[in-house]
């Protein structure tokens, strides 16, 4: 009885630790927002072009912000970038420029570029000689 009673036990931890949800599977944008159903009948559906790329504005006009950030990173630090207004290809290429110039890694992702490290300083001067009007945060 006790034999049996452990041996459950045992197989219920076992497979609490297989019942976890997937993390590596991604989620596939619903291709149709907006209009569910229609009882129009001369109603047809026409998508939104939604791959518009925003323009890039010139630096003199963009207004970044550079602040030190720790928090979800285990205690590290990283220098982000925020505020930039243009396409990804562009924000990329500003990331790497600045990569280039601390000599650190980065990413740029989500309109902000993470730069590991704390290069506040840094990468104000890099982003003011190439014109950008810059703000440091905390």
């Amino acid at each position: 009885m006790y034999d049996s009673l452990l041996f459950y036990q045992n197989l219920s931890l076992t497979l609490q630790k297989f019942d976890k949800p997937a993390t590596m599977a991604k989620v596939k944008k619903q291709q149709y927002s907006g209009i569910v159903y229609s009882t129009d009948d001369s109603f047809s559906y026409q998508p939104t072009d939604e791959s518009h790329e925003e323009e890039t504005l010139p630096p003199h006009k963009q207004k970044l912000t550079v602040l030190l950030d720790k928090k979800a990173r285990r205690g590290k630090l990283v220098t982000l970038v925020k505020g930039f207004r243009g396409s990804e290809q562009d924000l990329n290429e500003l990331a790497r420029v600045l990569k280039q110039k601390c000599a650190v890694g980065g990413s740029a992702k989500d309109q902000e570029i993470i730069i590991q490290g704390d290069f506040r300083k840094r990468i104000q001067e890099v982003l003011a000689t190439m014109e950008y009007n810059v703000k440091i945060l905390g």
